[in-house]
């Protein structure tokens, strides 16, 4: 468990920082460029660790079956959907928002026990923790605004000082 806790905590700060690359590039390059340098370069790297690490049988997939094929292509719908919502929202809200996303729709797949997952019994509890990460990510964007309200009273009371 440790260690999956480990390799969790290791996605998610590469996640955080590819999402901050992937935004900058996206202001001087635009969306479709930044997916595919993302996408191709992922390809590229991946390919080559791949082979070395694991040579021929990298090309065993007789035992796949033929939609999983299409995962890749949801990566180009999240990158370009986390490149656009980091654009509008901010990098903090837009990934808060995707992480209660995705952890709300992994709570249903396994419920569900959709795309051959082992159906988990759904409970109160994983229910009111999805609730408490929604809440959450309210509470922080209701405080990001008033930050924002407060800066801009704030200017406006030195600029009457300023003008008295």
């Amino acid at each position: 468990m440790l260690l999956g806790l480990l390799f969790a905590i290791m996605a998610g700060t590469l996640v955080g920082v590819q999402n901050i690359f992937n935004s900058k590039v996206d202001e001087k390059a635009g969306s479709w460029t930044t997916t595919t340098l993302v996408l191709g370069l992922g390809f590229l790297a991946s390919f080559i660790l791949g082979f070395f690490f694991e040579g021929w049988k990298m090309f065993d997939l007789q035992q796949m079956k033929g939609w999983y094929w299409f995962s890749g292509l949801l990566g180009i719908g999240v990158v370009a959907g986390i490149v656009q919502a980091i654009k509008h929202l901010g990098p903090t809200f837009a990934i808060s928002i995707v992480l209660t996303s995705q952890l709300g729709f992994a709570v249903l797949w396994d419920s569900l026990g959709w795309m051959g997952l082992e159906k988990v019994l759904f409970s109160w509890q994983q229910f009111i923790g999805v609730l408490v990460i929604i809440a959450g990510a309210i509470v922080f964007k209701w405080s990001e605004g008033k930050d924002e309200k407060r800066s801009v009273i704030t200017s406006k009371v030195v600029e009457k000082a300023e003008v008295s």
